[in-house]
């Protein structure tokens, strides 16, 4: 929301803001575009950082503000805070047309610059998975990790935001667990960091044998290590989007900004880790053990060797 608190600061003083649309860039921005850096960050040197160079920027001729150089479209203008125009309902990353009809702010055109024949570079909102959540779960899960470890909470050994979720509405935490309470303490904690804040329906947290990443062995401990009587916790009144079609008003009548989520405890209960029934599967490395008797049919990293699985099914 960074832009819109820029744009209000010179709404407020009566002035129209200026601003400068970039098309056809480097797809690293496409990136940081859609993801939450910290409120000051310089995202062009945040991108610089990723890709290990710095990213060559220019000024606009009318606005003065910084492009991508490598740009195929830039788009100058003012938006004024007296003009607005009914747009909607857009195909959104929920996977829904769930923003309806508003009057939203307009951009008054002053100046065009642009490359012959340009490459427009495209993310198509749809039902997920698709194209954002692709880049959005990696990067989400990436700052959710980040951001536990930042709030103190200890243990977490991994992150997933799904793709089923559009990379918000559904975030898996491993963790190493450490003491009573610890997995309550992560799964409230990852509804309360600013990368689990928004928009989130579901926070699950599991062992650390479990892969957040893998859907039926998150599924799995849900099953098999929640009580659904005493692990699941419902959050009221919490930070959300009209993109979102199960949000609601706080007094029923307003835009919807609300919704209820869940936390659930997916992990071995604390006081029976040494009780609880072991999983039938080998460790790893009884599995590299194994592969070892057999070096004819296995690769060093543990992969079958190209036309030995021909051979077995034969």
């Amino acid at each position: 929301k960074h832009g819109r608190i820029i744009r209000e600061k010179y709404w407020d003083r009566g002035e129209s803001c200026p601003v400068a649309g970039s098309l056809g860039h480097d797809p690293l921005l496409l990136l940081m575009g859609g993801l939450e850096i910290d409120f000051g960050q310089d995202e062009f040197a945040v991108a610089g950082g990723i890709r290990g160079e710095a990213l060559d920027v220019i000024a606009a001729p009318v606005t003065g503000l910084p492009v991508p150089a490598s740009a195929e479209l830039v788009i100058e203008g003012m938006i004024p805070p007296d003009q607005f125009h009914n747009e909607g309902p857009f195909g959104e990353w929920t996977g829904y047309y769930a923003s309806g009809e508003r009057d939203m702010p307009v951009i008054n055109v002053t100046n065009v610059i642009w490359r012959n024949d340009p490459i427009v570079l495209a993310c198509l909102p749809g039902m997920p998975p698709n194209d954002n959540t692709y880049f959005r779960s990696p990067l989400r899960a990436a700052m959710l990790w980040d951001e536990l470890e930042k709030a103190g909470v200890p243990g977490v050994t991994g992150a997933w935001s799904h793709e089923a979720g559009g990379g918000r509405f559904f975030n898996v935490i491993s963790i190493k667990q450490m003491y009573p309470g610890h997995a309550k303490q992560v799964g409230h904690a990852t509804t309360s960091i600013h990368a689990g804040a928004y928009a989130n329906r579901y926070v699950v947290v599991v062992d650390d044998d479990i892969d957040p990443t893998d859907t039926n062995e998150v599924l799995w401990a849900m099953c098999t290590r929640t009580d659904v009587a005493e692990d699941v916790d419902i959050l009221k009144r919490m930070w959300s989007t009209s993109l979102d079609p199960m949000a609601y008003a706080g007094d029923g009548n307003g835009a919807r900004y609300y919704n209820n989520r869940m936390i659930i405890d997916a992990c071995r209960p604390y006081d029976r880790l040494d009780s609880f029934p072991p999983v039938v599967r080998k460790t790893q490395e009884e599995a590299q053990a194994m592969r070892a008797q057999w070096p004819e049919l296995f690769t060093p990293d543990g992969k079958v060797r190209k036309g030995v699985d021909k051979v077995v099914r034969r």
